[in-house]
């Protein structure tokens, strides 16, 4: 059975993960600037911040297009994996996204990422 997403279902999906990007951020910088910072221990948790927004938005896209490459290629005749490759086809969709999230997601969420910086720190870093 294939279901199509419309736009607004897609749209609503990414305004979900917007809203929780942010969410997650803010309790990252609330956490930073309640305990006491001393030297590079600031630089520290603005890697950790890096790496969780990284991880969180290359998770998010790769998870998304394997989805949809999925809805949109047909099944292969002879090396189909029948009914226990559809049971655990997220989890290996999930376990891709990481990797590929872990090879180039930085590359997708260097630009995000510095605006999301600018927009919670005011424009100090």
């Amino acid at each position: 059975m294939i279901t199509a997403t419309t736009p607004l279902q897609t749209a609503s999906a990414v305004d979900m993960r917007a809203a929780h990007e942010n969410a997650v951020g803010q309790q990252l910088l609330k956490n930073q600037s309640a305990q006491p910072s001393a030297g590079s221990a600031g630089t520290v948790d603005q890697s950790q911040l890096r790496e969780k927004f990284d991880s969180f938005v290359g998770e998010s896209f790769y998870g998304q297009m394997l989805q949809a490459m999925h809805k949109t290629v047909g099944k292969a005749a002879y090396f189909n994996g029948g009914r226990a490759e559809e049971m655990f086809q997220g989890q290996l969709d999930q376990i891709l996204s990481e990797k590929m999230t872990k090879a180039n997601g930085g590359s997708i969420s260097a630009s995000m990422f510095d605006l999301f910086n600018l927009q919670t720190t005011g424009g100090r870093k």
